[in-house]
């Protein structure tokens, strides 16, 4: 017979299920998945991936990380890693994110650039660094957003009949315009204060090629924010630069970042990619920087 009163006997069953539902899942099942993650050939990445340089740890072959100098600016005797938006200085575990900026985002805002912009910016500067064209189709030659706001009697639809005022709404006055007229109106630039939304935005195409030199992910940031990789045909177009820098021959180099490029994932998923860390130590194994 209980003697116990209702009450207490289901707080008494609780107490139980919590204890047990402690041991099991926050002691022993820990403990297990610990135990396995140690069993030789899974022990390196359940401890991080690190890896080691003349005897120091410098990285993590799963985490980006940035190779510039102290204002930031590109190493040239190494290769570059993806853009990274994951924190102030980019590739912060603690910050892993994307821009949040879609393919919308073309007026700069603020002070801050748009998607547009950002990426731009980044065409002309990884383009002037490989000494390739860094035109995109979309920017202007100064690297931001070739974009305008035409004001003027809308149709139906919403589009200007006749422009009355056209405004290059990410080239701050006192900026040249990129263009000088649209649809016979001349071009401003954009005045502190001007809203760019109250006219129609009109993102204008350019004479860039279809094809830019310089790869997608060398000037867009990746979803976490702490890639790794490149693309080859970014790890191609670095080859030329770090073999002047390191006085290789450039076909030294491209054997190394051939050695440095992992496959697709179980050999049909994604493409082959170069893992940024490994070239850059295997780089001053080859030919140690005496700059």
């Amino acid at each position: 017979m209980n003697l116990l009163p209702g009450w207490l006997r289901r707080h008494v069953a609780a107490l139980r299920a919590l204890l047990v539902l402690t041991a099991v899942l926050g002691v022993l099942y820990p403990l297990a998945v610990t135990a396995v993650a140690q069993v030789p050939g899974l022990k390196d990445n359940a401890d991080g991936s690190y890896v080691s340089a003349g005897g120091r740890r410098v990285g993590s072959e799963l985490i980006g990380q940035s190779f510039t100098d102290k204002e930031g600016n590109p190493l040239r005797q190494y290769f570059q890693s993806r853009p990274s938006a994951a924190g102030d200085a980019g590739y912060d575990p603690t910050a892993t994110s994307a821009s949040n900026l879609g393919p919308e985002d073309v007026v700069d805002k603020d002070g801050e650039p748009s998607l547009l912009s950002t990426v731009c910016a980044r065409g002309k500067a990884v383009g002037e660094l490989e000494g390739v064209d860094g035109s995109r189709p979309y920017c202007t030659e100064g690297g931001a957003g070739a974009v305008l706001s035409v004001l003027g009697p809308r149709d139906g639809a919403g589009a200007v009949v006749h422009p009355t005022r056209v405004i290059s709404v990410n080239e701050p006055c006192p900026a040249v315009p990129f263009i000088d007229r649209y649809r016979g109106v001349k071009v401003e630039c954009a005045a502190p204060g001007r809203d760019p939304g109250a006219g129609r935005i009109v993102p204008i195409r350019g004479s860039a090629p279809e094809k830019p030199a310089v790869p997608a992910d060398a000037v867009t940031a990746g979803g976490s924010g702490l890639d790794p990789h490149i693309s080859v045909a970014y790890a191609d177009l670095q080859v030329r630069r770090v073999a002047q820098a390191r006085g290789l021959p450039a076909g030294r180099v491209g054997e190394l970042v051939r050695d440095a490029t992992t496959g697709r994932a179980l050999g049909f998923m994604g493409q082959p990619a170069v893992n940024v860390l490994r070239l850059n130590i295997a780089l001053d194994k080859a030919a140690p920087y005496r700059g």
